[in-house]
C-alpha cells in the first residue's frame, strides 16, 4: 500500500475523480472520511489515512462526509472505476505512448490484470486503446485541412513508416487516401427490398462499411455517394449475396446474431461503444446512461447518444437497442417508426424462443 500512498496523495492535491472509488480518505482532526475529489479544505498529509472501501473507513471509526457524500459511490463496480482509470492515463498522454507497465506502476496492479480487465470491459487492449486515440487525433488534424505529415507528428507518430504501418487496420486506407476523401478506394453496394423498407449494404474488400435502411434507393445510393465522395462506387450484387442473405434472415428472426467482417472508421469512443452495443442480446434494450457506465465513462451519456446516432452499420452494430432512462424510444437515425418495429420484433422473437424452449 506505501507505494500507492503516494498516488493516492497526489490525487485528493487534484481532487481527482477518477480515483473515486479506488480508496477513500479519512482526516484524525475531523474523524470524517471523503472520496478523493471532495472539495472541502484541504487536510495536512499527517492527519490523513487511506482505506480501500467505506466499510473499512467506518471500521476505523470514521463517518461519512456530507459534502462528497463517498456512501453513494460505495457499489460502484471496482473494475469500471479501474478502466476509467487507466483510459485517463492514456489520454493524458501526450503521445498515448504509455506502456502496460507503466500503467501497472501507477494503478499497483499486475500487467496481466490489467489487460485482462481492460480487455474484458472495453473490448479492446490498452494498447489498442491508445492506438485508436492516436489515429482519431490525425484524422481530426487531416480534417482540420493540415498536411498529413504536419497532422502526422502533431498526433504523436514518429515517422511516417509508424504511421503507414498502421494504416490499413486503422483507416482501411493509407493516410493520404482518407486526406482526398476515399480517392482510389474501392466500394461494392446493392440494394435490395426488405420488411423496413430499401436495404443498401456496401463493403470494401476488407468488410462491409455501410447498412443503410431507408425508403428509396436514390436517396441511399446519394447518401453512400457523400459520405465517400472520392471512392470508386458500383454496384455489385454478387459479391454481397452472402452479406444481404444473412440481413434479411436477421431482419426475419431466422439469425439472431450477426458475425460480418466490418470496415468502418471510428474514433476511440465511437470504437467502444459500438462493441458494447453488440454485446446487447437480441430482445433486449438498454439505456444511453448504462451504456456510458459499462464502457467506464458514466457522465458520457451525450456522446453515447452520438455515438448511435453516427453509427454506420445498422443491424450490425444495433443501436435501436439504446433507449432513454424511462424507457422510451429515443430518434433512430433511419427512422423511429423503424426501431419501434425492431424492437418489437425482436422481443417477439425472443418470447416465442422461450415458449419453444420449455415446451421442448
Amino acid at each position: 500500500m506505501k507505494s500507492a500512498e503516494a498516488d493516492y496523495w497526489n490525487a485528493v492535491q487534484r481532487r481527482d475523480a477518477g480515483f473515486n472509488g479506488v480508496f477513500y480518505y479519512g482526516v484524525s482532526s475531523t474523524r470524517i472520511f471523503c472520496r478523493p475529489s471532495c472539495s472541502s479544505k484541504q487536510p495536512k498529509r499527517g492527519n490523513v489515512t487511506f482505506f480501500s472501501s467505506v466499510e473499512n473507513a467506518r471500521e476505523a471509526g470514521f463517518r461519512a462526509c456530507l459534502r462528497c457524500r463517498p456512501e453513494e459511490t460505495a457499489f460502484a463496480d471496482p473494475k469500471q472505476l479501474l478502466v476509467q482509470r487507466l483510459c485517463r492515463l492514456i489520454e493524458n498522454d501526450p503521445e498515448n505512448a504509455v506502456s502496460l507497465s507503466a500503467l501497472s506502476a501507477q494503478t499497483n496492479f499486475s500487467q496481466s490484470h490489467l489487460q485482462r480487465v481492460f480487455k474484458s470491459l472495453m473490448g479492446i487492449t490498452p494498447r489498442q486503446y491508445a492506438a485508436s486515440l492516436r489515429v482519431g487525433n490525425f484524422k481530426a488534424q487531416v480534417r482540420a485541412g493540415k498536411a498529413v505529415t504536419e497532422a502526422m507528428y502533431e498526433a504523436g507518430y514518429s515517422s511516417s513508416s509508424r504511421l503507414y504501418e498502421k494504416a490499413d487496420a486503422q483507416f482501411g486506407m493509407t493516410p493520404a487516401t482518407y486526406r482526398r476523401g476515399g480517392e482510389g478506394m474501392k466500394i461494392s453496394y446493392t440494394i435490395a427490398n426488405c420488411s423496413l423498407g430499401r436495404l443498401l449494404v456496401a463493403a470494401t474488400e476488407r468488410g462491409i462499411c455501410s447498412v443503410t435502411l431507408g425508403d428509396a434507393s436514390e436517396q441511399l445510393e446519394k447518401d453512400l455517394h457523400a459520405e465517400f465522395p472520392k471512392a470508386a462506387i458500383a454496384r455489385d450484387e454478387a459479391t454481397l449475396a452472402k452479406s444481404v442473405s444473412a440481413l434479411l434472415k436477421h431482419l426475419a428472426g431466422q439469425q439472431p446474431s450477426l458475425e460480418l467482417p466490418l470496415d468502418v472508421q471510428a474514433t476511440a469512443f465511437q470504437q467502444r461503444v459500438w462493441e458494447e452495443l453488440r454485446r446487447i442480446p437480441s430482445g433486449s434494450t438498454v439505456s444511453y446512461g448504462e451504456v456510458a457506465r459499462r464502457i467506464g465513462q458514466p457522465s458520457a451519456t451525450r456522446a453515447v447518444a452520438r455515438a448511435c446516432a453516427t453509427n454506420p452499420t445498422a443491424l450490425i452494430t444495433p443501436c435501436h437497442r439504446v433507449v432513454r432512462e424511462n424507457g422510451e424510444l429515443s430518434g433512430y437515425r433511419w427512422g423511429i417508426e423503424r426501431k419501434k418495429e425492431l424492437l418489437a420484433r425482436e422481443k417477439e422473437d425472443d418470447r416465442r424462443q422461450s415458449a419453444i424452449a420449455r415446451s421442448s
